[in-house]
């Protein structure tokens, strides 16, 4: 059995803003933007650092009192902020972005 072990960001904060969700993260010692909205075309998950190259990868999205909500993302690649763009997790947060403290990213 393979035992993944996910890359953790931490989210400092996340807003509302009209349709999507605009925040603040650090990932060894550097600030990202964060970006979350609905899937437009298809699901999909963009960093501003590169990673193994990874076709789908596993997102969760967690907080203090454990597991929140996860979805199979497809990789596309560098941006210039973290750009996740997700219905589930997306309507998740409409209702819990105060519980959501941690970004993890699990590859393989």
């Amino acid at each position: 059995m393979k035992c993944l072990v996910p890359l953790k960001i931490h989210i400092k904060k996340l807003d509302i803003n009209e349709s999507f969700f605009v925040g603040n993260a650090e990932f060894e010692g550097e600030e990202y933007t964060i970006n979350v909205q609905g899937q437009w075309k298809e699901k999909l998950l963009k960093l501003p650092f590169k990673i193994s190259k990874q076709e789908n990868l596993r997102v969760r999205l967690t907080g203090p009192n454990g597991f929140a909500i996860e979805d199979t993302l497809r990789y596309r690649g560098i941006s210039e902020w973290i750009e996740i763009d997700s219905q589930p997790i997306l309507y998740y947060l409409a209702d819990n972005q105060d519980k959501i403290d941690t970004l993890e990213i699990y590859l393989e």
